[in-house]
């Protein structure tokens, strides 16, 4: 009968560390999908000042444009590294910006034949599509890691161990999402 209770203990001991550890690995690939993001939107803040100095030239009268674009990627450069929430916000706002940004090429026939300008809007939109993956990526690690630290038995042991939700990447802005009207 000790050797069957001894089996149960150690069964159950066994079961609660390959739940605590599920859980590590689902934070942990959360973690690190989120710090793929913060790369990737690392390298636009980079790219933002290049494609606005090659602009200026073209548009000196568009002052306040370029000052809300820099003032937006500052902004989202300053958002603590765990805020999610927060970082989706200004992010939000930042692309937004960049839109207006390139709307205000269309007006400038030369800028948007311009070698430097075109190279750096192929890169800046290649960007977007990897933050868009990445994103995806993000999301999909905080939904694996939410549904454990929700679901029985792992809420369970989540709870001990003081496991938490993550927060989804999301646009904030119903604006972002609206689909755009095409007009010929």
């Amino acid at each position: 009968m000790l050797y069957i209770i001894l089996g149960i203990i150690v069964v159950a001991a066994l079961y609660v560390v390959m739940i605590y550890n599920g859980l590590v690995k689902s934070r942990q690939m959360a973690e690190e999908a989120w710090s793929g993001i913060d790369v990737q939107l690392k390298r636009r803040a980079d790219l933002i000042p290049n494609l606005i100095e090659t602009v200026k030239g073209y548009a000196a009268h568009e002052k306040g444009t370029f000052e809300e674009v820099v003032r937006l990627r500052n902004q989202a450069q300053a958002v603590p590294a765990g805020d999610v929430e927060g970082r989706a916000v200004a992010e939000g706002m930042l692309s937004q910006a960049l839109g207006k940004l390139f709307a205000l090429a269309e007006a400038y026939p030369d800028l948007k034949a311009n070698q430097n300008f075109l190279e750096l809007q192929t890169s800046l939109e290649t960007l977007e599509s990897e933050i868009q993956m990445s994103r995806r990526y993000y999301n999909g690690a905080a939904r694996d890691l939410n549904v454990k630290v929700e679901s029985f038995p792992s809420n369970i042991v989540a709870g001990q161990f003081g496991f938490a939700k993550k927060p989804f990447f999301e646009i904030t802005n119903e604006a972002d999402r609206a689909v755009p009207s095409v007009k010929f």
